[in-house]
């Protein structure tokens, strides 16, 4: 038998390679990175594993007998290509660790989230209200932590919670999910698909291999699905009562749940929820047929979704103080997800701006504000952008991140809004949105402390 090619040296790349060590399989990696860290070499070393750097050899093909993607390596690359010419098998990380977990626990399931948006949200919560009732689960997959590596280091029975990437789902062939949601879809990553049907073709993959018994979940109003069928049974959600079975947000602010007998369950009110706003209500619904698919008792979802405060770094909620609440959206390192994170709150708000410049236009987020805006604060390398942008609108201004967030918290009022969200990158003061992000909520604790 021949070797395996593993062609990127990222997480999910690292991880296969792990394995196949481990298991005594002959495996070589390779990755256009011309200086690999000392780290990486390292690791290599120790599993006596070759690297190949700066390209990909077509010579390492030579007695392949599969290739296996990073999830960024586009399968239109020569490389991939001359594989498929000579009838190498080429897979994905997803694929091949599907693979692993079928012939390793027959009592697991996959539980699978796609969409152009709250795919991580829903992936979190969904694990987080499974655990809340006692079942084991992991949220893996494009989340951060590789699948392989969670079905390497589970214990039998757990539920696959995992986040899918179209660039993942351009891989896979006998991949299975035990229940599946494509949550929306908006134009993204059409450099790579070229277009949006081939976009949209590449995640309804996740429902391809689905059994009559396996749950199917689609948006209830989704123009993007017309003609779409599926061997799964259907369930949908959205904000209208369902007639089949499926989850909806009432006039009434309230969450329902319709099982497959048709019983309908009053969950919560969308007011306790810890996560704002109008798309984390739909992540919410989502999760909620995920985890109920999975084995999650009513009374654990209701307490998991009362308890679920978020993401970090994404429109978290991370303190209150005098009837002042404080979100950190350190996440938001463009227009775009800040124009979400004020769509999601209330207001008033008072909204910190500001970081590295990326060199678009802030005149998107006067719209948002508009009726909710107490004041801005605007900080960093950026200031003279959103200045221009932005400057007419009631704001302060510092330089200094602590020195703006403490004014921020400071000028705040009881009803008020404290939200970070910059819009900006995090690199003028910090090595990364978490460190910015970790440092805000320390001000707010710090801010909590202190007597009133």
């Amino acid at each position: 038998m021949g070797h395996t090619v593993i062609v990127g040296a990222g997480n999910s790349g690292l991880a296969v390679a792990r394995h196949l060590a481990d298991f005594g399989c002959s495996a070589v990696l390779t990755d256009t990175n011309q200086c690999p860290g000392q780290d990486l070499l390292a690791r290599l070393a120790e599993w006596g594993m070759p690297g190949v750097w700066g390209c990909h050899p077509m010579t390492l093909l030579d007695t392949a007998s599969e290739v296996v993607l990073s999830p960024v390596v586009n399968p239109k690359n020569p490389f991939v290509q001359e594989a498929k010419r000579q009838g190498i098998s080429v897979i994905g990380e997803l694929e091949f660790a599907h693979r692993v977990l079928r012939l390793k626990d027959s009592t697991a399931a996959v539980l699978a989230i796609t969409g152009t948006n709250g795919k991580s949200t829903t992936t979190d919560l969904t694990a987080h209200l499974l655990k809340t009732g006692g079942l084991p689960a992991i949220a893996c997959g494009n989340i951060g932590l590789p699948f392989l590596d969670a079905v390497d280091s589970a214990t039998p029975g757990t539920r696959f919670v995992l986040e899918c990437s179209s660039y993942q789902m351009e891989t896979i062939r006998d991949f299975k999910a035990e229940a599946a949601v494509i949550l929306n879809l908006t134009p993204d990553h059409l450099a790579r698909h070229g277009s949006m049907e081939a976009y949209l073709e590449a995640k309804l993959r996740i429902f391809e291999r689905q059994l009559s018994k396996d749950l199917c979940i689609t948006p209830q109003s989704a123009d993007f699905l017309t003609g779409f069928s599926a061997a799964g049974q259907r369930a949908s959600f959205g904000w209208e009562q369902i007639e089949g079975q499926g989850a909806w947000c009432g006039s009434d602010g309230n969450l329902y749940l319709r099982d497959t007998e048709g019983t309908v369950t009053d969950l919560i009110n969308r007011s306790q929820l810890l996560i704002p706003g109008d798309h984390n209500v739909e992540n919410a619904l989502a999760a909620i047929l995920l985890a109920t698919h999975g084995g999650a008792s009513i009374k654990a979802v209701r307490h998991g979704l009362r308890t679920y405060s978020g993401l970090a770094h994404r429109i978290a909620f991370c303190g209150e103080r005098d009837g002042i609440k404080v979100y950190n959206d350190s996440k938001g390192t463009n227009v775009d997800a800040t124009l979400i994170a004020i769509r999601a709150l209330p207001g008033p708000l008072i909204l910190l701006l500001g970081g590295e410049d990326k060199g678009s236009s802030y005149a998107p987020l006067r719209g948002a504000l508009e009726g909710k805006l107490r004041r801005l604060v605007f900080l960093g390398d950026a200031i003279p952008m959103l200045e221009r942008y932005l400057g007419d609108l009631p704001h302060f201004t510092h330089l200094n991140f602590d020195e703006a967030v403490n004014k921020a918290l400071a000028s705040a009022i009881q009803g008020d809004q404290v939200l970070l969200s910059p819009a900006c990158a995090s690199f003028d003061q910090f090595k990364n949105f978490e460190e910015r992000g970790n440092r805000f909520e320390y001000l707010v604790r710090e801010w909590q402390s202190q007597l009133t």
